[in-house]
């Protein structure tokens, strides 16, 4: 099978094309499990399948790397953005189904896509979660219908502090009994002027990631109603690279998310499919 590596902001993605070619959706899971094994497949954090939609210019279906179905992603929407564009599947403002609602795309430069999230459909400020008796200060968000779940976990001196520090409190916020979809964690720290570091630990590959879109938006979000930051052109720094969120406040809600960054091609190339499986599931 012929596939197409992205990248956005070190976020990275197997992309299969069901339209131009022949794809079966319900085998997507296990081959998002071996296309995404870094060791025995090509290595990815997640698998995009481009699919036909009725409602759109085609259809974007997310799976992480253990082959779970995620509500869509949101450096994903932009690489895919680029390849709808690249591969004539639409023009420079594509429209793309996700499992959590329509994605709008704009193409500013080659390589960089500016893309509208689903706006913040559940905002709860002010949560405490108790892990192992220690209270955790944090705000659930989710974005679209239904939910893509995070929380915003503040943490002065994120910069500072090891992955293998964090690593066990994020394990526990992100199956907290509390929450019934688990949720992405995103620790963040205020490091500016409408700039922010963020460092994430995402369902589905249960790890810190380079970067996460869904969760900048999360973070800028939460940040945007509080009045913390502007909610204009703010700077999510994180290890892949800057992400740029605009966010407006009104009503109370978080409405039009806006996120730019880069969309980069990593590689073309087919991959055989007896010698995926035979290592994996």
């Amino acid at each position: 099978m012929w596939f197409v590596k992205m990248n956005g902001a070190g976020n990275s993605f197997i992309i299969l094309d069901g339209i131009r070619g022949v794809l079966d959706p319900a085998r997507l899971p296990e081959l998002a499990r071996a296309l995404c094994d870094a060791n025995f497949g090509v290595g990815a954090d997640g698998l995009m399948a481009v699919l036909p939609a009725d409602d759109a210019d085609f259809t974007m279906r997310f799976y992480n790397s253990d082959g779970s179905l995620g509500e869509m992603c949101g450096n994903g929407a932009r690489c895919i953005c680029r390849y709808g564009y690249e591969t004539g599947l639409s023009g420079e403002r594509p429209r793309v189904r996700t499992t959590a609602g329509i994605v709008t795309g704009q193409r500013v430069t080659t390589e960089q896509y500016r893309v509208r999230l689903p706006d913040a459909t559940v905002m709860q400020p002010g949560r405490v979660l108790n892990v192992d008796g220690r209270d955790v200060a944090c705000a659930y968000v989710e974005l679209g219908s239904p939910g893509l779940p995070h929380l915003a976990v503040e943490l002065p001196g994120l910069a500072d502090v090891p992955d293998d520090e964090l690593r066990g409190l994020a394990r526990a916020l992100r199956h907290h009994p509390a929450l019934a979809k688990g949720a992405n964690v995103n620790f963040y720290a205020l490091t500016g002027t409408d700039e922010v570091l963020i460092r994430t630990y995402e369902r589905g590959v249960e790890d810190f990631t380079c970067a996460c879109g869904t969760g900048t938006g999360a973070v800028v979000s939460v940040l945007t109603l509080a009045g913390r930051v502007s909610g204009a052109a703010v700077r999510a720094k994180m290890r892949g690279g800057v992400l740029t969120m605009d966010v407006t406040a009104r009503d109370g809600a978080a409405r039009d998310l806006f996120l730019t960054g880069p969309a980069q091609l990593v590689a073309r190339g087919e991959a055989f499919e007896e010698e995926l499986l035979k290592n994996k599931i």
